[in-house]
C-alpha cells in the first residue's frame, strides 16, 4: 500500500472552496496513485477508508450527473453495491445515506445482469423509464447531497490520518 500525501495548504484552500473540494483533494491523490483505474492491481493501493471516500465521490458525481443507471452503466455498480460502502456510510454516521444505498442495492441485485449489459445510447436512455424505481432514491439524494457531503467531509476532517498523510 502506498503512502498517500496531501498538503496542508491544498486542504486549507479546498476547505475554503467547499466540502466537495475538500474531499476532492483526497480523491485526486487516490486517482493519481491508482492511475485513475480501479483494477485488481490498483485496488490494494488504497485502504478501506480511502476506497470508501473515493466511492462516495464517485457515487455523488454519478448521481448528480445521471443517476443510478449512469453509475451502473459506467461500471461502478460492483464498486458501490458489492463492497461494504453502505455499511461504512452507516459507521461514519450517515444512516440515511446508508439506507438509500441499501434500497438501491436491492434493485441492483434483482436486475444486475440487465443493468450492467452493454447498451446503445437509445437503450441507455430507455433505462430511465425501465428503472423508475431509482427515481425516488435519486431525488432524495439530490435534495440532501450538500448535507451528506458535509457529513462525509466532517468525518474525514476528524480522522485525517485514515485518509492521507498531511505534509
Amino acid at each position: 500500500m502506498e503512502r498517500i500525501e496531501v498538503t496542508d495548504a491544498a486542504l486549507r484552500q479546498a476547505a475554503a472552496e467547499g466540502m466537495d473540494a475538500f474531499i476532492q483533494v483526497f480523491t485526486d491523490a487516490y486517482r493519481k496513485v491508482t492511475g485513475g483505474e480501479l483494477t485488481a492491481e490498483t485496488m490494494p493501493l488504497l485502504t478501506g477508508e480511502q476506497h470508501t471516500l473515493l466511492a462516495y465521490q464517485i457515487f455523488r458525481d454519478e448521481l448528480m450527473e445521471g443517476g443510478f443507471c449512469q453509475l451502473i452503466q459506467n461500471g461502478y455498480g460492483g464498486y458501490i453495491f458489492v463492497n461494504p460502502f453502505a455499511k461504512v456510510m452507516r459507521l461514519w454516521g450517515l444512516g440515511d445515506l446508508s439506507k438509500m444505498v441499501y434500497a438501491a442495492k436491492k434493485i441492483y441485485d434483482a436486475h444486475r445482469e440487465d443493468l450492467e449489459r452493454e447498451r446503445t445510447d437509445d437503450e441507455f436512455m430507455a433505462m430511465y423509464e425501465d428503472y423508475e424505481a431509482f427515481d425516488e432514491l435519486e431525488d432524495e439524494f439530490l435534495e440532501r447531497e450538500e448535507e451528506f457531503t458535509a457529513q462525509v467531509a466532517a468525518y474525514v476532517d476528524e480522522h485525517l490520518e485514515l485518509f492521507a498523510t498531511i505534509v
